[in-house]
């Protein structure tokens, strides 16, 4: 019992930390879009990346959602959504694409950085990123729509505070219950993992997938760590990949297929249960999400290796 209470203790002061740095991040923009929203800003800031959500099924507004992803976390993400969602109702269908936008492409400066920093070219792993989000948020709109799929309101676990009372004091109250929920979601979610740490659900993942990326090309030294990353987080992954690459145990070219993989698909569990908190189907942001990943680094892989050696070394890692 008293090992009990102190990993509940643990947990608890762990997703406190996280969540604080969190916030320094997401409470300047929960502000901004506030006012943009009082000044009714909101759908001209969003009319550039109109014609982008558009191509995947999205409103113009969900931009907004993406941007604040890509620059910070999901976790942004969602709280920007909290904010437009009840002017801007989704369907399962549109919460899926979202949600692989986010997943995708998400924490570029800091997640790409740490790619960099491995020996990876910085601009290849943004682009790669960007470009895998968009077709695979259109490849899932296009199925979903023509196959009459999650059409239905979204069913979002994650109900944010709205505040119907418009005074700012009603405003500040109802975020702060949703930084409450979110430290909830941190902290369960940081116990889930545990639990599948503790029941070896992640070694059987690890043993799975493992022999995929040995058939798309990744070696074996290198596949191993993008296991990690694959089913842990980025970065997780990526800072093994920086300690292997000091050390010269994974080649510069395997560094690269290991890290431009985990930039298309990381996380799998950890995110892919944050994303259906909002409404995301898990066709999408796990299987699809999985799926896509493999099949695209297969033919990046095949391509690369096809590329002069002074292209690969200029473009996609640096070769010190």
């Amino acid at each position: 019992m008293n090992t009990f209470f102190t990993t509940v203790r643990e947990l608890a002061k762990d997703a406190l930390s996280a969540s604080l740095e969190l916030f320094k991040v997401m409470i300047p923009i929960l502000v901004a879009v506030k006012i943009l929203q009082e000044m009714g800003l909101i759908r001209y800031l969003a009319l550039p990346l109109e014609p982008v959500m558009k191509l995947v099924g999205l409103p113009a507004e969900m931009g907004l959602v993406w941007a604040s992803a890509l620059i910070n976390n999901i976790y942004t993400g969602m709280i920007v959504l909290a904010s437009l969602v009840g002017d801007t109702p989704l369907t399962s269908a549109q919460a899926t694409v979202l949600g692989v936008l986010l997943l995708v492409g998400h924490g570029l400066p800091v997640e790409c950085a740490i790619a960099r920093k491995s020996g990876a070219r910085f601009l290849f792993q943004v682009v790669s990123r960007l470009v895998g989000a968009f077709i695979l948020g259109w490849l899932l709109h296009m199925i979903y729509t023509a196959t009459g799929t999650l059409q239905g309101p979204a069913a979002m676990l994650f109900t944010p505070e709205t505040g119907g009372d418009p005074t700012v004091a009603a405003w500040v109250i109802s975020q702060i219950k949703n930084m409450a929920s979110i430290v909830l979601i941190i902290f369960t979610l940081m116990a889930i993992m545990r639990i599948l740490q503790a029941i070896r659900v992640i070694d059987l993942m690890n043993r799975i997938l493992r022999p995929v990326l040995s058939l798309i090309g990744i070696g074996p030294k290198a596949s191993a760590i993008t296991v990690i990353g694959l089913t842990m987080g980025l970065s997780y992954g990526g800072g093994l990949i920086i300690n292997e690459a000091k050390n010269g145990n994974v080649g510069k070219e395997d560094i690269f297929y290991s890290l431009t993989l985990m930039g298309l698909c990381h996380s799998l569990i950890e995110d892919s249960l944050l994303i259906m908190l909002i409404g995301g189907h898990i066709s999408g942001v796990l299987w699809g999400r999985l799926i896509f990943a493999i099949i695209a680094m297969a033919g990046i892989v095949q391509l690369v290796r096809r590329l002069p050696k002074r292209t690969q070394t200029s473009y996609l890692w640096i070769d010190n």
